[in-house]
């Protein structure tokens, strides 16, 4: 009994052999049957253990296959035993087992798959020493190595895994009271294999494959469900990587915090500003990275216009539970005056724990800035060069005209107007230098006493200072509203790429190439690619592929550089097997969230493609297992009938007890020749199928006169034809041979179903740039819904007809498509059906010379 979808797998996974598994899976086995479950043994391994054996009770058992091999008899699971019994669960020991040879896979759980392709729940189980991924861990932690390996994809891919665990005392004390092995084995294992330090190594192994597992199931419940928020159900630590001489001493603290939980991930982050250019030595971060990676860490770089903020958008992005900072190396005044980031990561962290590190360099150095101006470098050059020139002319200028003839006022205002286009120009600190710079100016040149820095009227110095106050908190507004513009633009290019994305996902298309192509352009990437790969331990090949070469200064997002001006490679997981990658310049915290969008999106794309690839093949083959189908069928029947005729007729020639006259061998001889005729033809129709389906008709397109093909097609039904072909056709480009076989074919179909002494019509006509054939008869014709499928194979009107297997209109479109000619069905008037063949005109060259002899009633184009 299958239900049409795939059977559900669960795997019941064990740290060692021994601990219980195989017992775990029989006693689910009982609760299923007592809910009412169809439930069968297809194969349980018991070793010889008692309880085990016990355990088995009444359940159902099917045989095992047989196999003989150098001499030895193996027994193996019955796949095709267990498909016939077609149980709802079935249970199968032991699922990285090697087959026997000559068996139909060489692993089990390739037999497993089977099972559940066809519907039936699978409850398997395996030891983690047999994960392929874990052989050479096991192989230094054991000394032995595992020959028997089921991918990790398989068992990744189960619905549910069941960890079997024991501690390593307790394995032990079942295997001195032989619940494991036999006496004699009892103790070699336990001084090799099943030492406690081993067995506590595999039992970590386990644990931590399988909370890889549930965090990868965390990861994507998380996404799926757009929650932002940390869940706290592993033991992150993010460490917030300056690139100061302070970072080794951050690394070793976070890295002595990390392992005091085992299983915690230690992960440290380095901002770079928004350009995407290193204000810290390469060979630093190359240092830093090698030191994190040795500690059991993994180094990321990304891309933040705020230090903080940046760092704390990485640690929500990887659900981290705590952040390690260092204490700030600005000193103190400048920390009252402009805050610290170690203070802002703590303020914006929310439930994520900061874990504040003293250090050698804390309040001695000069720090690291924080914020970033989204200007351009060229632009920020030429506010900076604008930040001494502009108040030097502006300042020349009114001293040409004259100290007298301009109020103070209107200097300062119109010096005021030249603060605000450097800030317009170069952003916030080129417009503070020229708002000082402007100050002097006023100063020295325009305020009373003239000529020195020393100001006589107390007004003056307030309108000094507020023109300061003012020339800052304009340009203030003015860089952060060209930062504001850039996040805007860059917000609204993700938003509207990713809807376009979403559409083009919803609506089928498939738009790998197109995800590549947009991350490229609309992050300016040097090389955008995603890549997949059949299990754990394969390697990565690319599905769709992008390279993106970019202007200067262009791009979407804050910092855009050019391609390939970067060296930051950003990996992005789809799933298990599939993922993006980005190669050129760095990514913004911020963005990594967009291209996990991306990924999403890419995931749904590839999952597409993917069904359409299984729905495709499942058409072929249920087109190939219809056609089988058919064909055996009308075989059994149609093949068959012509040879008891000949068989029978042959018999009563040969019979030495019966008497023939003339007349009567005649007949049996005529019988033979009919039966013989008919069984040629089925058997030249199944032949041309088979050819034309595997694509090995080669036609040799010529010239030809319908002259000789016609009358050789159709000379079996002279005498129920009713002729009407021109002399005067003109050629026609065809392959004769092939072509005679589609009118044959199709002459016989119409006289086939033509009433008894009617005739059958073929005409033939030029039209304009081909000539036509017609084949009417009177016969019951085929109804409007029928006319698209009969030139399927095995096709027979109202399929009861036993005059053939259905293949000549088949074979007949088949071949007139090789030969470019085409073929088409009409109703006859009257009642019946019209055949009608279209073959093309012989084209006479362009170039042909003068002398060439060309037949009249060829018709040059």
């Amino acid at each position: 009994m299958t239900t049409g979808r795939r059977g559900r797998l669960t795997v019941y996974l064990g740290a060692a052999p021994g601990v219980g598994k195989t017992y775990g899976m029989l006693d689910e086995a009982h609760r299923r049957r007592a809910r009412g479950t169809d439930v069968v043994i297809g194969l349980v391994e018991t070793h010889g253990r008692a309880a085990t054996i016990d355990r088995i009770g009444d359940l159902e058992m099917l045989q095992r296959r047989l196999v003989e091999h150098r001499g030895t008899t193996l027994t193996e699971l019955d796949v095709q035993a267990v498909l016939r019994r077609a149980p709802e669960v079935a249970l199968v020991d032991e699922l990285a087992h090697t087959n026997a040879p000559g068996s139909e896979h060489p692993k089990r759980w390739q037999d497993v798959h089977d099972l559940l392709d066809a519907g039936i729940d699978v409850v398997t189980t395996v030891n983690v020493q047999h994960l392929a991924s874990l052989t050479d861990d096991v192989e230094a932690i054991t000394g032995v190595r595992q020959r028997e390996t089921v991918p990790d994809k398989v068992v990744r891919e189960a619905d549910q895994i069941q960890l079997v665990d024991l501690s390593p005392e307790q394995l032990r004390r079942r295997l001195a009271h032989g619940n494991v092995y036999r006496a004699e084995q009892i103790d070699a294992s336990m001084s090799s294999f099943f030492r406690v330090g081993n067995l506590t190594a595999l039992r970590e192994l386990a644990l931590l494959w399988l909370a890889d597992r549930v965090d990868d199931a965390l990861t994507r419940y998380r996404a799926d469900h757009a929650i932002g928020g940390t869940w706290p159900a592993r033991e992150r630590i993010v460490v917030a990587v300056t690139g100061g001489p302070e970072t080794e001493t951050l690394l070793r603290r976070a890295s002595r915090i990390a392992q005091r939980a085992a299983g915690t991930e230690l992960l440290a982050v380095h901002v770079l500003p928004t350009d995407g250019l290193p204000s810290t030595p390469s060979a630093t971060i190359a240092a830093h990275r090698a030191l994190a990676e040795s500690l059991g860490g993994v180094f990321h770089t990304v891309v933040g216009e705020d230090v903080p903020t940046a760092v704390v958008d990485f640690a929500h992005g990887v659900n981290a539970t705590m952040i390690v900072v260092g204490v700030s190396r600005h000193p103190v005044w400048r920390q009252a005056l402009l805050g610290s980031s170690s203070a802002e990561i703590a303020r914006l962290s929310g439930t994520i724990d900061v874990h504040l590190v003293t250090h050698e360099q804390a309040r001695g150095g000069v720090g690291v800035r924080s914020r970033y101006s989204s200007l351009s470098p060229a632009r920020r050059a030429a506010g900076w060069g604008s930040s001494l020139v502009v108040p030097a002319v502006l300042t020349t200028g009114l001293l040409l005209i004259g100290r007298g003839d301009v109020a103070l006022a209107t200097d300062a205002m119109l010096l005021l107007a030249g603060v605000v286009g450097v800030a317009l120009i170069g952003g916030l600190w080129p417009a503070v230098v020229a708002a000082i710079v402007s100050n002097l100016c006023l100063n020295y040149f325009f305020a009373p006493p003239v000529g020195r820095l020393t100001i006589a009227e107390a007004e003056n110095v307030f309108a000094l200072a507020v023109f300061v106050v003012v020339a800052v908190a304009v340009a203030s507004v003015v860089d952060l509203a060209a930062r504001r513009t850039t996040q805007a633009y860059r917000a609204r290019a993700e938003a509207s790429t990713l809807a376009a994305l979403s559409r083009s996902v919803l609506s089928g298309q498939d738009t790998a190439q197109a995800i590549v192509q947009r991350l490229a352009q609309t992050f300016a990437m040097a090389e955008v690619r995603i890549e997949e790969r059949d299990d754990d331990r394969s390697p990565w090949t690319v599905v769709a592929h992008e390279r993106w070469v970019t202007e200067p200064g262009s791009g979407a997002g804050s910092g855009a550089t050019p391609a390939g001006s970067g060296e930051g490679v950003t990996e992005v997981a789809i799933d298990d097997l599939h993922r993006l990658v980005l190669v050129g310049r760095v990514l913004p915290a911020s963005d990594r969230q967009v291209v996990e969008a991306f990924g999403a999106q890419a995931g749904i794309v590839l999952e597409h493609r993917r069904l359409r690839e299984q729905a495709a093949q499942a058409e072929v083959l249920e087109r190939t297992e219809s056609t089988r189908t058919a064909l055996l069928a009308a075989v059994s029947h149609d093949l068959r009938t012509p040879l008891a005729v000949i068989r029978t007729a042959v018999d009563g020639l040969g019979s030495p007890d019966v008497e023939l006259d003339r007349e009567d061998r005649d007949v049996l001889t005529a019988t033979i020749a009919d039966s013989t005729y008919r069984l040629e033809r089925l058997i030249g129709n199944l032949l041309d199928l088979s050819r034309l389906q595997t694509g090995a008709v080669r036609p040799t397109l010529r010239a030809a006169s319908l002259e000789e093909v016609v009358p050789i097609a159709v000379e079996p039904w002279l005498s129920d034809l009713a002729l009407d072909v021109p002399e005067d056709l003109p050629l026609v480009h065809t392959d004769p041979g092939l072509f005679e076989r589609v009118v044959a074919n199709v002459v016989s179909n119409a006289v086939r179903h033509s009433p008894p002494g009617a005739k059958v019509l073929f005409t033939a006509s030029a039209v304009r740039d081909s000539v036509e054939l017609r084949v009417a008869d009177t016969g019951p014709g085929v109804p409007d819904d029928r006319k698209a499928t009969m030139f399927e194979p095995f096709q027979r009107l109202d399929d009861t007809s036993t005059g053939g297997l259905g293949l000549g209109l088949a074979v007949a479109s088949g071949l007139a498509t090789a030969v470019g000619a085409r073929i088409a069905a009409e109703d006859t008037p009257g009642g019946g059906l019209t055949m009608v063949l279209t073959v093309p005109r012989e084209r006479v060259a362009e170039d042909a010379a003068p002398d060439d002899v060309v037949p009249d009633d060829v018709v040059a184009e």
